[in-house]
């Protein structure tokens, strides 16, 4: 099942259907983390176990040990301690941001990072992260003279 779980103070959990065809999309994963989520998997297996008959079973991938949806607080208390153990500063809400930007900044093409966030335009990718690419119009300008077997001219 497909389903989004978002807290509402008052309310709790609420599950809901995506809000958009886009929002349920197949995204690339590398070994390394295909490796990882099958760890998780297994973990998740042996929660289930453990509580037996107290199981929640909400068909979600990321539970407490009851097989309820992790409360917010816990996220952010987890968050709170990875920022401490490694030094990167960043906010939970940043890491979206985060990944398109190293992409980019990797030489990702822009179409490839406009479908993993699942915008509706490649404008709407660009007009957002444009900023992480600086120097991409003199890398294209020197590959493109490599493709040709001469070297790039940078003008003053």
């Amino acid at each position: 099942m497909r389903q989004t779980c978002q807290w509402l103070s008052g309310q709790g959990f609420i599950f809901r259907q995506p809000k958009t065809h886009r929002s349920t999309r197949p995204v690339a994963l590398s070994p390394g983390t295909v490796e990882r989520l099958h760890q998780h998997r297994v973990s998740e297996l042996e929660k289930r176990l453990a509580a037996g008959a107290y199981w929640q079973d909400h068909d979600l991938v990321f539970t407490d040990y009851l097989g309820k949806p992790i409360h917010p607080h816990t996220l952010w208390d987890g968050w709170r301690l990875i920022i401490r153990q490694t030094g990167i500063a960043l906010r939970f809400h940043d890491l979206r941001h985060a990944h398109a930007s190293l992409m980019l900044a990797q030489g990702t093409h822009a179409k490839i990072v406009q479908e993993r966030l699942g915008h509706s335009t490649i404008s709407t990718t660009l007009d957002i992260y444009s900023h992480v690419t600086p120097g991409l119009q003199e890398e294209a300008a020197a590959r493109f003279d490599q493709l040709l077997g001469r070297r790039a001219v940078k003008h003053p």
